[in-house]
């Protein structure tokens, strides 16, 4: 049985090699995450641990926020005299490194990344832990000189003796660079701008007596740990964190975490697609090659094998599907794994491709999945396969039992849909946004599973509407191809099946995302009342000087400013949120439409007092006049009273969690040397909008990263950003088209070689080639268009329930996407012309007289 197994499988790898190669595809996204997200660890793993003090002390950080405020912690530079004298202190020095700058040479060209990493200013001072050495020019000295790195300079074309402008919080001040530095370790994408250390504090932080961090070398036979202890107890209790070089590197590598895990979770996002597919085009093209061998499986049956070895040697040939795609898909893993680290390099990040690490799990993963995977989808032809009579050996005719699985599929299919449609039922009455969202991913999972366990039941009526126009337009062929696509229900729809769920995906996402559209336009509409908004392009805050630029610009009536402040508030309820509030100047009410369920802006943004989303108020049994203890950055508390209650139809106001909102005065008392975000103007009785925006641009040239919004740009910049998840889905939908084409090729080759006899009775009755590939083409088209229908009818119930819970979030309108939904269903019909390309091909080219013979 083995020997016939290996000869069969080696007889038949031509029929297998589409379905090896979605294997490949997904094993290779599987191996490529793997490889790349551990590459990555490793890289900035030696270098925080390379370039990390013994110990560092850092201001302890008492609240997180997810939104910048401007402010830099610090801490006092003296302190590095006191820890100086600590035993077990080799050396100690004062460090500044802020990156809420920006650098703009003279042309007001901003000299920094243009892919989301920050531009560094630091304090130069030289030791072995350096991540920089300097390569050309000299040290800066004294105010006004700076060395920058050779990335940046290279990538910008900045040369020494080039003026250049730092926007720092205390002001703007011009440096001329004097040197350039090269990188000693990973380039992790970032511009770094070098100052002399006095200059450094002075002008970034203020203050020459300031610093952001101390960091400390341990003398000779002192561990880290042991100088933790000890520079713990020389500060006592002070607002400080210390921290050992593990600790240090440990905490950077968990922040560069989430970015590794973006990449990571898309990568095998794009796997998940891969699998789930090629499940389907496996599943097909091993009951297609049981059907074809059933005289022979039906001999060997006849001469003594029974039907657990049948069934092994179908699982048996899986398995050596599984090794081969998975080796293949491995070494593909490498290659995409090489790809990305270049790709990352072009962005700024210089990886090296020789430090690429291969783990032992990666390998192990990479099998597990492409054997896995072929396994289980071969694992039910397989038994399909062990129930062929050895009576099937006198016979050329596919297994028997159409009927019985059918049936059988009608009421486990209508079982589970009848589950999946009460658990999207269940969705859209939800009123809780989490009990909603469990419920829809409930539901998505199981009508899809009804669907296609259903699938065959919906070929026959379905192609029939979709064919129904084919005898009119193209006679005879037409017909067939009509009756060809029906004859075997199963087999149609596990082949649309492939294309039905990356459409299900991109129908659902694409209702989502017109409705989110549609619903921030229409909130932008109903809150946003000012003719313009100035924000820095990446959200970040901006300095006073924009602020002042602003109000001094000819034309404008009123600036109302927007400043974000972490905070902590502990509710009557007992329990103790962190979140962030906005803190606003008065007159908000002339650029914001805010809605109240109690109270009004003048309360709100009074001394002492502050404003609160009513649902979040409800949920914590705080009403209009309590008062709440709060915690803010650095220690200082203070209590507030909720002076007003806002309802904005299912969102949280302007801030955060809470949507708590204060006056700016407060924000600017207890957050001091936050920067403002956002600044919301009037034009001034006389000026018109277009004259305003031309001289605020005007105005702000100096300042290329802020940008003039007004409300069409705003709804613009809320569309891209949908968009970017929108593209996400269009490239799996893109990867499963791909497979999905692999399903309707394999499905057609073989379906060919099924019908060989029958192509060559059409050939010798006057079947023209053009005729017979016209036939195949159609086939293929219904089959596809089959699948689109399938999966955008399933993909607008989904999309109309993630729209219901949107809605519990108060994104309210609905908007189908209906010229997407028609451009899907014509790229498919194109789908269904190209997969057919080479089976009708290789049909049109057989010879008649061969293929009447063939058994």
């Amino acid at each position: 049985m083995l020997k016939a197994t290996l000869r069969s499988f080696l007889a038949h790898k031509g029929r297998l090699v589409l379905s090896a190669l979605a294997v490949l595809l997904s094993v290779a996204f599987v191996a490529g995450s793997l490889i790349f997200s551990d590459t990555v660890s490793r890289t900035f793993d030696r270098l925080f641990a390379s370039t990390s003090a013994d110990v560092t002390v850092t201001p302890r950080e008492d609240l997180e926020s997810s939104v910048p405020t401007g402010a830099v912690q610090t801490l006092p530079a003296s302190l590095t005299e006191r820890l100086t004298g600590v035993e077990g202190v080799e050396s100690a020095h004062p460090d500044v490194e802020v990156e809420n700058i920006t650098v703009v040479d003279s042309d007001n060209e901003s000299v920094g990344p243009t892919t989301g990493a920050p531009t560094l200013a630091v304090d130069w001072y030289e030791d072995e832990r350096s991540v920089v050495e300097l390569t050309s020019g000299r040290t800066p000295r004294g105010d006004g000189e700076v060395v920058l790195d050779a990335d940046t300079a290279d990538a910008k074309d900045v040369e020494i003796g080039d003026t250049l402008s730092v926007q720092a919080q205390p002001g703007t001040f011009r440096v001329q660079v004097v040197g350039i530095a090269t990188f000693t370790t990973t380039n992790p994408g970032a511009a770094l701008v070098f100052l002399e250390p006095e200059v450094a504090a002075a002008k970034l932080l203020g203050s020459p007596d300031r610093a952001t961090s101390i960091s400390i070398d341990a003398a000779e036979g002192v561990s880290d740990a042991e100088l933790k202890r000890g520079v713990t107890a020389a500060l006592g209790t002070g607002p400080y964190d210390v921290k050992t070089a593990d600790e240090q590197a440990e905490t950077a590598a968990e922040e560069l975490g989430g970015f590794l895990d973006v990449i990571k979770y898309v990568m095998l996002g794009f796997a998940g697609i891969a699998v789930l597919v090629g499940i389907f085009l496996i599943v097909n093209t091993f009951s297609m090659l049981i059907a074809q061998r059933t005289r022979e499986l039906g001999l060997l049956r006849a001469i003594g094998a029974d039907r657990r070895q049948v069934r092994r040697s179908v699982l048996t040939e899986a398995v050596l599907l599984g090794l081969v795609g998975s080796t293949l898909g491995l070494a593909a893993g490498i290659g995409l794994a090489f790809g990305l680290i270049r790709l990352m390099s072009a962005f700024g990040m210089n990886l090296k491709t020789t430090e690429m690490v291969i783990g032992w799990a990666t390998p192990v993963t990479a099998y597990v999945v492409g054997v896995g995977v072929t396994f289980v989808a071969a694992y039910l032809p397989a038994r399909r396969a062990a129930a062929v009579s050895p009576m099937a050996a006198l016979a050329d005719a596919e297994i028997a039992g159409v009927g019985r699985p059918l049936r059988t599929r009608a009421v486990v299919g209508g079982v589970v849909g009848a589950l999946g449609v009460a658990a999207l039922v269940g969705c859209v009455v939800a009123s809780e946004t989490s009990s909603a969202a469990s419920l829809l991913g409930l539901g998505v999972v199981l009508t899809l599973i009804a669907t296609v366990i259903a699938g065959p039941l919906l070929v026959r009526p379905v192609i029939r509407v979709l064919g129904a126009a084919f005898p009119a337009l193209f006679g005879s062929v037409g017909r067939m191809s009509q009756r060809n696509a029906l004859r075997n229900p199963r087999r149609t729809g596990a082949t649309a099946a492939a294309l039905m769920v990356g459409l299900a995906l991109v129908g659902g996402m694409s209702v989502a995302s017109a409705s989110m559209s549609r619903s921030f336009d229409e909130q932008i509409d109903k809150t946003l009342g000012a003719d313009f908004v100035i924000q820095n392009a990446n959200f970040m805050p901006f300095s006073q000087e924009v602020t002042e630029r602003v109000r001094a610009t000819e034309g404008v009536g009123l600036v109302v400013r927007q400043r974000f402040a972490p905070l902590a508030v502990r509710l009557p309820d007992g329990e103790r949120i962190e979140t962030t509030a906005a803190g606003y100047d008065d007159r908000v009410d002339d650029v914001a439409r805010v809605t109240y369920a109690s109270g009004n802006t003048a309360a709100a943004l009074a001394d002492g007092s502050i404003a609160m989303d009513a649902g979040f108020a409800g949920d914590h049994d705080v009403r209009v006049g309590s008062t709440i203890p709060v915690e803010f950055p650095g220690g200082r508390r203070t209590e507030l009273t909720v002076a007003a209650l806002t309802d904005m139809e299912g969102g949280e106001g302007f801030g955060m969690q809470g949507g708590l909102f204060l006056g700016i005065a407060a924000v600017e008392r207890f957050v001091p040397g936050g920067q403002d975000s956002a600044l919301y103007v009037n034009a001034a009785d006389g000026t018109s909008a277009d004259e305003l925006r031309g001289r605020l641009e005007t105005a702000l040239d100096p300042y290329p990263q802020v940008q003039v919004r007004d409300q069409a740009d705003y709804k613009d910049l809320v569309h891209d950003q949908i968009a970017v998840l929108l593209y996400l889905v269009y490239a799996l939908l893109g990867l499963a088209i791909i497979i999905a084409v692999l399903g309707v090729v394999n499905t057609l080759a073989l379906s060919v070689v099924e019908r060989t006899r029958e192509i060559g009775l059409l050939r010798a009755i006057g079947l023209a080639r053009r005729q017979l590939r016209r036939m195949i083409r159609l086939e293929s088209v219904v089959i596809a268009v089959f699948g689109a229908v399938l999966g955008l009818a399933l993909g607008l119930v989904w999309g109309l329930c993630v729209q219901q819970v949107l809605a519990l979030q108060g994104m309210t309108a609905l908007a189908i996407p209906w010229g997407t939904i028609v451009a899907v269903v014509i790229g498919s019909a194109l789908v269904g012309i190209a997969a057919a390309l080479l089976p009708a091909l290789r049909a049109s080219r057989m010879n008649v007289l061969e293929a009447i013979a063939h058994e």
